[in-house]
């Protein structure tokens, strides 16, 4: 019988057993042990786990990173997620970081831009894009501020938490939702790094866009995660900026070769001109847009729709039935209400419920 046949079928038989196997072989020269021959494919086997090994041991000295894209996200693309996926996976394959999560930070209200759906609003449809994601998360404290907002304080202020969770200066029982998994497995620094497109490191160049002392910061203590297109020359927006010369070793630049124009101004004009959206956008992020009647959608009588729910894993119905209690995979379960009166609640797995009503008083164009 051969043992990778046995190894197969017999689950108990662990690595020690086999190396301990081939230990007795090699010490009677003897070609056969009782469990039958140790062929080529074990070796190799063998040699795969020890690489395995040292891998894992490696990792757990890397440097630690969280992601964080700051923007609008009105409404929130699959190229936005998709970011976050491209630059861990560099980071992997480079085997520089270890990326612990990221972090999506929608702007304030009053940022004022063209398009911009209610904070609420936006904040809901990250969370339903994100759901199938299990280490990606919705930051809402921008939402909460009384103005908007700059990047370099909502930087700040998500490193310092990070830090202060760390160190121990938060109250555990009130954490936020978009704090990340694993950062108390080590005790050293987590770095915060802005993610981003070319579109943002090339916007440091605007005249009056940018505070000179906001870049410098952002660049010198966070550092930049730049995701570009291919054909793209973002060298030279850094070698024509002082600033982003002088602290360049902090960019890292990552190139991305299966490229997706959709945007979301395009997501907005097709929705403004009644064209379909289908296969460009995620299927509950459409369905929310039109249920609420943002970008000029039309939407159902909120007097007459009846309730969709989708619950977290673990929450209770009106009935007091817990749901979703066998979910498995990855992921983040989140509960979606629409009740008769308008009152619509996305939660996302690990908040509660009564602290994120969210009401909606009419369908809003924007």
């Amino acid at each position: 019988m051969n043992l990778s046949i046995y190894v197969n079928k017999n689950f108990m038989l662990t690595w020690h057993h086999l190396f301990v196997a081939a230990d007795v072989v090699m010490k009677s020269n003897k070609r056969y042990f009782a469990l039958g021959r140790i062929s080529s494919q074990q070796q190799k086997s063998t040699n795969m786990t020890t690489i395995l090994d040292e891998t894992i041991r490696k990792t757990c000295q890397l440097p630690r990173l969280v992601l964080i894209a700051c923007g609008s996200f009105s409404p929130p693309t699959p190229m936005h997620m998709r970011m976050f996926e491209i630059a861990r996976d560099y980071f992997e394959m480079q085997g520089t970081h270890q990326v612990l999560g990221g972090v999506i930070s929608p702007t304030h209200d009053s940022y004022g831009k063209k398009g911009l759906a209610t904070a609420v609003h936006r904040i809901a449809m990250v969370k339903l894009a994100l759901r199938s994601s299990n280490w990606i998360r919705v930051s809402d404290w921008e939402m909460h501020q009384s103005k908007w907002s700059r990047t370099i304080e909502v930087l700040q202020y998500h490193q310092n938490y990070i830090n202060n969770y760390i160190n121990g200066g938060n109250d555990n029982n009130k954490l936020p939702g978009w704090l990340p998994n694993g950062l108390l497995d080590r005790c050293d620094r987590v770095q915060l790094r802005l993610l981003c497109g070319a579109d943002l490191l090339e916007s440091f160049a605007t005249p009056g866009l940018w505070a000179n002392e906001d870049i410098e910061d952002i660049v010198a203590n966070h550092g930049l995660v730049v995701i570009t297109r291919s054909g793209s020359n973002p060298d030279k927006f850094i070698f024509e900026s002082d600033v982003l010369t002088q602290y360049q070793k902090n960019i890292t630049l990552i190139t991305n070769w299966v490229p997706n124009e959709v945007s979301s101004t395009m997501i907005r004009r097709l929705l403004w001109r009644g064209q379909s959206v289908k296969y460009i956008l995620d299927e509950l992020v459409e369905e929310y847009i039109r249920k609420n009647g943002l970008y000029n959608c039309k939407s159902i009588n909120l007097d007459n729709r009846k309730a969709t729910q989708v619950f977290c894993c673990g929450e209770s119905d009106k009935t007091g039935k817990k749901l979703l209690l066998n979910r498995n995979g990855p992921g983040q379960a989140v509960q979606v209400i629409t009740t008769e009166r308008g009152v619509t609640d996305v939660v996302a797995e690990g908040e509660h419920l009564k602290s994120k009503k969210m009401k909606i008083t009419a369908p809003q164009d924007v």
